[in-house]
């Protein structure tokens, strides 16, 4: 008993710690339900009753359609590179991860300036060939053309996860297959699609929540959903209830897809009986067939990747002299630095709260760990209108001690970076605790166990041998976070301080003004360190995996 109550003496710092940064993550979800069942103004009672159902409606429809469309091309495309050995396939392999570098709203502007009248094909068309074309047939600027930027921006969330789960099958599934006469097509619909239920379902989940994220396809396309509401009540109106009304009924949705993703998993789960997994072989494909596989993958990454990056730098050739200036190298410094701070805040409080719940198992932790995932499941506008809410607060509270030493600022807290940098650590601290605590599972507690014998502190033993021995975790997790807060537009728009322009706000800004071709130079930096970042990531995942 003794030894127990020194054992919650020595942990109480790590769980002291813990409990502050699960309070700050809960208390923005905590206000927006609060405020959700709480009487509404007249605007609520207006949006509610005429404008409420086209809102859902519309994002409903891109939800449904994108979430299939990206099921059927990730999947097929990670069997294909999974089972078959054809041209380019190494290439392919990492290179259909890409499109994830490109944010869905630099996608957007991309594809509708090569598809208008004005753009690359219709050009061509009228110049070279002397066809007018019906403009209906080219308009990208609907429902119908969010869900296209939708599916060719987000499949390879699905591929990368269906990919490893097939990589994950041991040789003897596919065999045993063939031999009872299936071909490969009734291979994948009856054995594999099923056996990867699990990781299909998780990933078009993740495809899902990207969606009811996005503020910039929607609003550039002049498309009706719940998250541009979110900002048109907030910044159109300046009604905050409202806002945070629509930003609760946002939650709900959400809410109701983690539901339906935990009904679809189901509860039946797939492994291997045989101690030893031989991995898959993939089958050596010749002539039609190499050739239609190679043509199938490689159009999708074509399509993907390379006509939007080849339009932006068609488009970066003849405005970099306007655009790449002192002013561009700013927008640079303040994406990187804002990126960096948190990412490096995120990885932090991932470190201590994974720390804790390794060393204090049980139902408290557990609770800890799923609270601490929450954020990444709410779309970037209800946080930030919680956020502003939370910081509006602050600062009243602040600015009314402040005037009794006779100082009398408007603002303390709302304007500065603190807020945006509150706000993605929240939304993004998922994704580092995620990969920490993967990498607290694959080392172990034998070597922090036998430092802790020795006489070691847990938090001498923490720096001198858990941080050494999980740096490939660190280092996936900071570049996972980074990508994502450099790409990231609601929060940024919404809570970006004064004169603190970034790379992706720019970029949208130059977009919405119709000055797509300025907005190349931005958007391709954002790609490029993306990209970079992708491929670092992927190489250190095969590194791992050999």
């Amino acid at each position: 008993m003794n030894r127990f109550h020194w054992s919650r003496v020595r942990h109480k710092g790590w769980a002291l710690a813990s409990i502050i940064f699960i309070t700050i993550i809960l208390i923005p979800n905590i206000l927006i339900a609060v405020e959700f069942f709480t009487e509404g103004n007249e605007n609520w009672l207006h949006i509610k009753e005429y404008l409420l159902k086209d809102y859902l409606q519309n994002s409903v429809v891109i939800i449904l359609f994108t979430a299939l469309a990206t099921m059927l091309i990730g999947t097929s495309l990670a069997w294909l590179i999974t089972i078959y050995d054809f041209p380019l396939r190494n290439f392919l392999k990492w290179a259909l991860i890409l499109p994830l570098a490109i944010p869905p709203y630099i996608a957007a502007y991309t594809f509708h300036g090569i598809l208008n009248y004005t753009g690359v094909i219709q050009t061509t068309l009228r110049n070279s060939f002397d066809i007018q074309v019906n403009q209906s047939y080219f308009n990208i600027m609907s429902i119908h053309g969010a869900i296209f930027i939708f599916t060719v921006t987000l499949f390879p969330y699905v591929y990368a996860i269906t990919r490893s789960f097939f990589q994950s099958l041991s040789a003897s599934v596919l065999e045993n297959a063939r031999l009872l006469g299936g071909n490969d097509i009734d291979t994948f619909f009856r054995v594999a699609m099923p056996i990867s239920r699990a990781a299909i379902v998780g990933s078009v989940t993740l495809v899902i929540l990207e969606v009811l994220n996005d503020y910039g396809v929607t609003s550039y396309f002049g498309i009706q959903t719940v998250s541009t509401a979110i900002f048109r009540t907030w910044y159109g109106m300046m009604d905050l209830d409202s806002a945070l009304k629509l930003a609760g009924t946002l939650m709900i949705i959400v809410m109701f897809v983690l539901v339906l993703e935990r009904v679809l998993r189901g509860r039946k789960k797939f492994y291997d009986p045989s101690s030893k997994i031989r991995p898959i072989q993939p089958k050596k494909l010749t002539g039609a067939k190499a050739w239609g596989v190679f043509a199938y993958c490689f159009g999708i990454f074509t399509l993907a990747f390379i006509i939007p990056m080849l339009q932006l730098l068609r488009w970066a050739f003849m405005t970099y002299e306007k655009v790449f200036n002192a002013q561009f190298i700013t927008l640079a410094k303040n994406s990187v630095l804002v990126a960096t701070i948190a990412s490096s805040l995120i990885i932090i409080i991932a470190l201590i709260i994974s720390n804790y719940t390794r060393l204090q198992p049980g139902m408290f932790t557990k609770v800890i760990s799923r609270v601490t995932t929450l954020g990444y499941s709410i779309p970037g506008a209800a946080i930030a209108i919680a956020v502003i809410t939370i910081f509006m607060s602050l600062d009243q509270y602040i600015v009314s001690i402040l005037a009794q030493f006779n100082l009398k600022p408007e603002f303390v807290l709302r304007t500065t970076l603190v807020m945006l940098i509150f706000a993605y650590v929240i939304r993004f601290l998922a994704i580092g605790f995620n990969n920490i605590e993967a990498g607290f599972e694959k080392v172990g507690n034998r070597y922090s166990e036998t430092s802790r014998m020795l006489g070691a502190s847990t938090i001498r033993t923490f720096f001198l041998v858990d941080l050494p021995l999980l740096r490939g975790a660190i280092a996936s997790g900071f570049i996972l976070v980074f990508v994502d807060i450099l790409k990231e537009l609601p929060l940024t728009l919404f809570l970006q301080p004064f004169n603190f322009p970034t790379l992706a706000t720019q970029a949208f800004k130059f977009a919405n003004d119709e000055r797509v071709q300025e907005a190349s130079i931005a958007s391709l930096m954002i790609i490029f360190i993306s990209a970079l970042c992708i491929f670092i990531f992927h190489r250190v995942l095969d590194k791992g995996a050999n």
